[in-house]
């Protein structure tokens, strides 16, 4: 099994953040990779990872990272792949991840998630894999249609909880 995706993280304490990107990619049974890589300690196994991606088959790459979050952007500068950038909250509660992530130069662009958003990267990645792939978009119309479930169950439990001036 050969990876499509790949979650790349500045450190592994990203990991409690990057894991729920693996477990939707897992439960959609899309073949993966993680690995840690630095934009700042290891800049050049970064440049040499983005420059070989798509010859070893990988189609995207969610790229977490906190911080001066430069790593997306690294990557994406060495890449004709798309790259998803997930800001990790750090100082400034991820905000600044966030603005660096998502102010790239023109030519370089990173998709970006919310703060600590891996899940929403992931979805994403799926989404990019499913225009190609029609058994793929059928797993994530069912994941998406259980997402409204889980509303309309909510709602439904909502209606038993009572309170003197509740009026539904």
């Amino acid at each position: 099994m050969e990876p499509i995706v790949s979650i790349i993280m500045g450190s592994t304490s990203d990991l409690p953040v990057m894991e729920k990107a693996a477990a939707f990619l897992d439960e959609m049974d899309i073949p993966f990779e993680m690995n840690a890589f630095s934009a700042h300690r290891t800049p050049a196994e970064v440049e040499a990872f983005a420059w070989e991606a798509k010859a070893r088959g990988l189609k995207v790459i969610i790229a977490g990272a906190g911080m001066a979050a430069a790593l997306p952007g690294v990557i994406a500068a060495n890449t004709t792949l798309p790259v998803i950038g997930v800001p990790i909250k750090g100082m400034l509660d991820g905000l600044d991840a966030m603005l660096s992530i998502v102010q790239m130069p023109p030519g370089i662009p990173v998709a970006t998630v919310g703060v600590n958003a891996a899940l929403n990267a992931a979805i994403l990645a799926v989404e990019m894999l499913a225009l190609a792939d029609q058994e793929l978009a059928g797993k994530l119309q069912a994941y998406k249609s259980g997402l409204k479930d889980k509303i309309v169950k909510a709602n439904e439990e909502l209606q038993k909880v009572t309170y003197k001036n509740k009026t539904n």
